[in-house]
């Protein structure tokens, strides 16, 4: 789907005040602590005044690396993006769809990415999914055709 003129000026103008952009291992230090020194670090820039963008692609590589390597419950790693998202210095090109894909994701109880596909389906008005994995069905808003 493309987009129009105006949506890319509005993302131009919204850019034009970002300082860089976040990466994952960032992001992971500041919501672990770990380690203590590089955590330190990481929540000082968070805590300044650049504006920092966070890509969905880094989001659910938190997501990711959350659960499969600090084994945090999928409760807990919602809550922790929902307040990555929300920090003053954090900016998401489209938070209202990153925070229905983390609903979907824990209450639906799907892999991130699904729950991803999940969300843009439904923001699109698609709401189509091809895919094989039938753990999408579990979520009424949207269908789920196999090839």
């Amino acid at each position: 789907m493309g987009r129009s003129a105006s949506s890319h000026a509005r993302r131009a103008r919204r850019t034009a005040t970002l300082t860089a952009f976040l990466d994952t291992n960032v992001l992971i230090r500041h919501l672990t602590g770990d380690p203590p020194d590089l955590a330190a670090r990481a929540t000082a820039v968070l805590a300044g005044s650049g504006r920092l963008l966070l890509t969905d692609l880094v989001l659910a590589e938190c997501v990711y690396v959350l659960e499969s390597y600090y084994e945090v419950e999928r409760a807990r790693v919602t809550e922790l993006m929902r307040s990555a998202i929300a920090l003053p210095t954090i900016e998401a090109l489209d938070p209202p769809t990153l925070l229905r894909a983390l609903e979907v994701y824990e209450l639906d109880r799907v892999d991130f990415a699904e729950a991803y596909l999940v969300a843009q389906a439904e923001a699109t008005g698609i709401n189509e999914v091809l895919s094989f994995d039938r753990s999408i069905d579990k979520i009424q808003s949207i269908t789920r055709r196999e090839p």
